[in-house]
C-alpha cells in the first residue's frame, strides 16, 4: 500500500485503493472537472457549428486545439481550476475562467464570452455527471459484471449434472443440482444487467430554469430545443430531458441506481448461499500459501471473500437507495441538496466494484466436495416421498400424501430400504412399482436448464 493510502478516511481510497483506482478516472474531483471542461468545450464548438455570425471564422484546426484542452487535461490543469475556485468559491465559474485562460493562449480572446454562454451551472453538472456515470459503468462496472457472469456460467456447466440435496426453509427438500443452483444467479444477474443497460442516461440542458430564457433573449429566432437535443443526444450521447426546472429531475437516474441496487442485492444472495454451502462442507476452498484464516485457530480457512463482498454490497445498496430516494426531490425550481449528493455517486460504485471482485475471487477458490454432497443425498431418502405420492395421485391411489407423510414423519430411519419396502407393499400394478423403484435422491432432479 502506498503511504498516502494509509491516511485516507475512506477504505475505498485506502485499504481498497488498488481495487477501486480504475474508477478515479470517472468519479474523482479531477475527473469531474475534466468532464465539465469537456462539456463546456463541446458546447462552444456546437455553438460555432450552429452558424452564429459572431462565431464565424474559427477554423477546424482551432476546434482540434480546443478539443485538446480536455484530451490533454492534466493534474496541473485540475489544480489550476481548484486555484481559481479558491477565489470564486464556485466550481463551475472556475471551469469557465480556466477555459477563458486557454482561449487567450489559443488566440481566441474575442470569442471567450461565448464560453458558458447562456448556461447555468446545472447545464454543465447535469451533463458532466451522467456522462461520467455512463462511462464509469460501461467501462468498469459492466465488464466486471460480465466476468462474474462468465465465471457463474462456467461453474454451472461444469456441475450441471451433479445432484445436490436442496434445503428449502433450511430443511432437506427435493433434490436439485449444483450447477442449476449456481445458474439461478447467472440468470437473475443477466436479466437485471440487460434491464439496466436499456435505461437512458438523462441530462438537463435548458438554462437557468429550463426554458432557455437567456438564449432566446440573445437569439430569438433560433430553435434552442433542437440545438440542445442535437448537442446532448448526438454529441454527448446522453438523453435530454426537455421539460425541466433548473436541474434534471433525476427520475431515470434513480432508476439506474435502483437497478444497480438490485444487482448488488442478488450478489448478496449469492454470497450468502456460497457461505452456507461452504459451512455445509459442500464446497472446500483452495488454500493460498501463507494466508491465515484465523489469528487463533490454525485449521480455519474462512470464506472471507464472500463475507467481504456481502459487507461492501450492503454499503452500496444503502447508498444507492439514498441516491434513488433523494435525488428526484428538489424544492421548487432547485435547491442545492442534490449537488453534494451527486458528488458521492462514485462511492457506492466503488463498493460495488469491491463486491464483484471479491465474489469472483471467492468463486475461484471453490472446490466441490462430491463426497459430502452425495452423502447428504444418501442420508435423506425421504425427499423422494414427493415423487412417490405424486405418481400415486396420477393413478388415483387413495390418500397417497397422507400415507407418505405417516411413513416419513414417524420413521426415524428413512433410507433406501425403507422406501423400497413401502413401494413393494403398495397395491398397484408392477409397472408402477418399477417406476417408483427407479427414483432416488440422485436422479430425482427434474428438468435442468439448457446452458448455451
Amino acid at each position: 500500500m502506498e503511504n498516502v493510502a494509509l491516511n485516507n478516511i475512506s477504505p475505498i481510497d485506502g485499504r481498497y485503493h488498488k481495487t477501486t483506482q480504475s474508477l478515479q478516472k470517472y468519479f474523482s474531483e479531477a475527473a469531474l472537472i475534466k468532464y465539465r471542461v469537456y462539456v463546456e468545450t463541446e458546447y462552444f464548438i456546437a455553438l460555432c457549428r450552429q452558424g452564429l455570425p459572431e462565431l464565424s471564422g474559427i477554423s477546424d484546426e482551432k476546434f482540434d486545439s480546443l478539443k485538446n484542452i480536455f484530451h490533454d487535461f492534466s493534474e496541473k490543469d485540475a489544480l489550476r481550476v481548484k486555484e481559481i475556485e479558491s477565489v470564486t468559491n464556485h466550481d463551475i465559474k472556475a471551469v469557465e475562467y480556466f477555459l477563458k485562460e486557454k482561449f487567450d493562449t489559443l488566440e481566441l480572446e474575442k470569442y471567450k464570452e461565448f464560453v458558458h454562454f447562456g448556461l447555468t451551472s446545472q447545464d454543465i453538472n447535469n451533463t458532466a455527471i451522467p456522462l461520467s456515470l455512463k462511462e464509469g459503468m460501461l467501462e468498469v462496472i459492466v465488464p466486471e459484471l460480465d466476468s462474474l457472469l462468465v465465471k457463474l456460467k462456467e461453474m454451472s456447466k461444469l456441475w450441471l449434472e451433479q445432484p445436490m440435496l436442496a434445503h428449502t426453509h433450511g430443511q432437506p427438500a427435493s433434490p436439485t443440482t449444483v450447477g442449476k443452483e449456481i445458474y439461478v444467479f447467472h440468470y437473475r444477474l443477466e436479466r437485471q444487467i440487460n434491464q439496466l443497460l436499456a435505461l437512458p442516461f438523462p441530462a438537463k440542458f435548458g438554462g437557468a430554469t429550463g426554458n432557455f430564457n437567456a438564449h432566446k433573449a440573445a437569439y430569438p429566432d433560433m430553435d434552442w430545443n433542437e440545438f440542445a437535443d442535437n448537442f446532448v443526444n448526438k454529441t454527448l450521447k446522453l438523453q435530454r430531458s426537455e421539460v425541466t426546472t433548473q436541474i434534471e429531475h433525476y427520475d431515470f437516474l434513480a432508476s439506474i441506481f435502483d437497478g444497480l441496487k438490485r444487482i448488488c442485492t442478488i450478489i448478496i444472495d449469492l454470497n450468502r448461499d456460497a457461505w452456507s454451502y461452504i459451512s455445509m462442507n459442500y464446497f472446500k476452498q483452495k488454500i493460498k500459501e501463507g494466508e491465515v484464516g484465523s489469528s487463533a485457530m490454525p485449521h480455519k480457512v474462512n470464506p472471507i471473500d464472500f463475507e467481504n463482498s456481502e459487507g461492501n454490497a450492503g454499503i452500496a445498496v444503502a447508498l444507492f437507495e439514498h441516491l434513488a430516494a433523494k435525488l428526484p426531490i428538489s424544492r421548487l425550481q432547485r435547491d442545492l441538496t442534490d449537488s453534494t449528493v451527486l458528488r458521492n455517486i462514485g462511492v457506492p460504485l466503488a463498493h460495488m466494484l469491491i463486491t464483484i471482485k471479491s465474489t469472483i475471487r471467492g468463486l475461484d477458490k471453490l472446490i466441490i466436495n462430491k463426497e459430502a454432497i452425495n452423502s447428504d443425498l444418501e442420508q435423506n431418502w425421504m425427499v423422494v416421498a414427493e415423487a412417490i405420492q405424486t405418481v400415486l395421485r396420477r393413478i388415483s391411489y387413495p390418500e397417497p400424501y397422507e400415507k407418505l407423510k405417516e411413513l416419513t414423519r414417524k420413521n426415524t430411519a428413512v433410507n433406501k430400504e425403507t422406501i423400497h419396502e413401502f413401494i413393494n407393499s403398495l397395491d398397484v400394478e408392477q409397472n408402477v412399482k418399477d417406476q417408483l423403484l427407479k427414483i432416488s435422491p440422485f436422479n430425482y432432479t427434474g428438468i435442468l436448464p439448457k446452458i448455451e
